[in-house]
């Protein structure tokens, strides 16, 4: 079902719900969005969200919350410790995901950190399709080494493959071969593959690198942030599984897990929070520890009984098939208007964004110059759009030994949709500007960094052009 809008030859998605409550955008001029760019240091993490027309940073805590959920706030009960929400909580983690074992945090980031704190020593190595940029931040930051296995097909952005997320098994090997598995102390596997693309993960694919870390006596968690979105596309993609729900999908995927890390701010459609969910009580209680004093008492690990609530229900809420059907719907909507316009974009369409090719975009900036956050400012600046970089600026790295800089593979600008925020009108105003920008795309100039950190520099790095 969808509307046939003049002009495009695609139908835009149909929304399964009513809107209730508007919040109020504004769009400020171009001199200003000039000046407040140049005033960011070139960097939209360091700009003002009122100072945002369509934000497309992050769909991370910026989902709109459903009428159960704002009704559940109301009970939240705010008792330091054995609040019920944490029981509901528990009880919801172990419907959906099988595990028995909760500890809520505030949000993901938090769950590495106590998660890796626990189980990493310096020399370590933990593999992964692809890290994210805190996953990995936290990992390294422990002087552990956070190694890609994606396969090779997520390494070509127009290439049309039905699961460029999956991790490839015989690099997992060679690296057990390599380091032992006495120096591998878990391996994650991120779903769907959020620095790849959004790409999804096949349930083969899952229930192969399960098998690989079986055998080889190591721990096997799903970094699970967009577990639900993963589950739809292994529902439309992978063969045999077209007949299951998406319950149905999500429990098999997790039985061959030993726990997950998950920030709840993506696929439990809350605001804000996470939890680390595992089998194994005796690692329940080492990280039991460290959570009491990074985050707090167990039961509520951070978090409101208010916020625990809404997670509990959006953890079943995002099951539904025609929620999911509408935001994989909408999100390969800008995906196609980009595409018919010949904007290099990332196929097939990821599940939470679209990601626009930046070294094929703007081949005239090299990767030293930063071309994922030149598209970025230049998107500001003509529409008051803010989307982030996935490319250098987050990933290149010095080599210690010789100081030769290691760009990544992908460069590329991530346009992150929150879930149930935005119109089909309101994606089109992107993709007009996405194309206005490339019609003169060779006027576009490369970025220097004039001040970064020693870790996760994209979030408050300065820069100026070059």
């Amino acid at each position: 079902m969808g509307r046939k809008r003049k002009g495009v030859d695609m139908k835009t998605p149909l929304e399964p719900y009513r809107v209730k409550v508007v919040e109020p955008i504004r769009l400020v001029d171009r001199q200003r969005r000039e000046e407040l760019i140049r005033e960011a240091g070139f960097n939209v993490f360091n700009l003002r969200a009122e100072d945002i027309f369509i934000d497309l940073l992050t769909d991370s805590g910026t989902s709109a919350m459903s009428m159960h959920q704002w009704a559940g706030l109301m009970e939240g009960d705010e008792s330091y410790a054995g609040c019920r929400n944490f029981y509901h909580l528990q009880e919801a983690v172990e419907e959906v995901m099988g595990f028995p074992f909760v500890l809520p945090t505030h949000q993901g980031r938090a769950a590495e950190n106590v998660f890796f704190t626990t189980l990493l020593k310096e020399g370590d190595v933990v593999p992964n399709n692809i890290h994210f940029d805190t996953t990995r931040a936290n990992v390294e930051y422990l002087k552990a080494v956070a190694l890609d296995c994606v396969v090779d097909e997520a390494k070509d952005t127009q290439l049309e493959h039905p699961f460029k997320g999956n991790m490839d098994p015989e690099t997992l090997k060679a690296a057990i071969r390599q380091y032992g598995s006495e120096r591998i102390p878990v391996v994650l596997m991120t779903i769907t593959n959020n620095s790849g693309g959004g790409q999804p993960v096949s349930l083969a694919n899952i229930r192969e690198i399960s098998r690989i870390c079986r055998e080889n006596g190591i721990p096997f968690f799903f970094d699970a942030a967009r577990f639900a979105e993963n589950a739809y596309f292994i529902k439309m993609r992978e063969k045999g599984c077209e007949h299951l729900s998406i319950s149905e999908i999500v429990r098999e995927m997790f039985s061959y897990a030993d726990g997950c890390l998950m920030s709840a701010k993506k696929d439990a459609l809350v605001n804000i929070g996470g939890f680390i969910a595992l089998r194994d009580e005796a690692l329940y209680h080492r990280l039991q520890n460290l959570l009491i004093l990074r985050e707090g008492f167990p039961t509520y690990g951070g978090l409101a009984g208010r916020d625990l609530e809404a997670i509990a229900r959006g953890l079943r809420e995002v099951l539904d098939l025609s929620y999911l059907q509408f935001r994989i719907e909408q999100t390969a909507y800008l995906g196609q208007l980009l595409d018919q316009a010949g904007i290099p974009v990332v196929k097939p369409f990821g599940g939470h964004a679209v990601y626009v090719d930046a070294k094929q975009f703007l081949p005239h900036i090299p990767q030293s110059q930063f071309p994922g956050q030149a598209l970025t400012v230049a998107l500001y600046r003509e529409a008051s759009v803010r989307v982030v970089e996935i490319g250098s600026l987050m990933f290149a790295a010095r080599d210690p030994q010789t100081g030769e800089m290691h760009y990544p593979d992908l460069e590329l600008v991530r346009f992150a949709i929150p879930r149930r925020v935005y119109t089909a009108s309101q994606l089109e105003y992107v993709a007009r500007a996405v194309i206005e920008i490339g019609e003169k795309r060779e006027k576009l100039r490369g970025l220097r960094l004039v001040y970064e950190p020693p870790f996760l520099r994209h979030f408050t790095a300065r820069l100026e052009e070059v």
